[in-house]
């Protein structure tokens, strides 16, 4: 067990994560905009599929680089005290990401901040769930879809990927990824509804009542 200076830092570390995770970039960068409150478009959510939804692709693509950015910054100043302060920060910043305080605790999906925290926590895993989300958005079409593959599959890589260079996975990152995963899936559950009945639209398509 932790001593009680280390859990100082992790606390801290888990604090500093959920405020950096919890700044809503969606939301202010189509503020300023002048596209008015992204929650009134679209699905409602903050994220970057859901800002695509107002046809303004360098807003959206702004949105996914920051909210995948706020993820990294917080994993690697933490990681300035180690491995575990790193972990607790990237906890902090996908929960801030996904319940922020600001925001009444309604935020957005989570895909672009945990991507964020996979390349700066082990860049192989996350370039791997990247390209997982990339390959499967080409042939899908499915935004839902593509997180909902990479994040399943990005407990795999953390175990595997290390074997390919003859070191064990790090259970650490395995359990890391499967909780960031669980967390996805747990946002997508409206999408998985949709999904599975037919309804859920394709990326780029804007529809009232889309989910993003």
């Amino acid at each position: 067990m932790a001593d009680p200076v280390s859990w100082t830092f992790l606390l801290a570390a888990l604090a500093g994560g959920y405020l950096l995770g919890s700044i809503p970039f969606g939301l202010v960068l189509t503020r300023l905009a002048g596209l008015g409150d992204i929650r009134n478009i679209g699905s409602g959510n903050i994220g970057a599929t859901n800002v695509l939804r107002t046809g303004r692709k360098g807003l959206a693509a702004a949105t996914l680089l920051l909210d995948g950015g706020k993820g990294a910054v917080a994993v690697l100043i933490a990681g300035m005290w180690g491995q575990e302060a790193a972990l607790a920060a990237g906890y902090g910043a996908i929960l801030g990401h996904l319940f922020p305080v600001w925001l009444r605790f309604k935020g957005g999906k989570g895909v672009a901040t945990k991507l964020g925290l996979l390349l700066a926590i082990s860049w192989p895993i996350g370039i791997a769930a990247c390209l997982t989300w990339l390959l499967a958005a080409a042939v899908f079409r499915y935004s839902s879809l593509s997180a909902l593959l990479a994040a399943a599959l990005a407990p795999l890589y953390a175990w595997f990927l290390p074997l390919l260079w003859g070191s064990a996975g790090d259970p650490q990152l395995v359990w890391f990824s499967a909780l960031l995963g669980a967390l996805v899936w747990f946002q997508h559950r409206a999408n998985i509804r949709r999904l599975l009945s037919g309804d859920e639209p394709k990326i780029g398509k804007r529809k009232a009542e889309a989910a993003g």
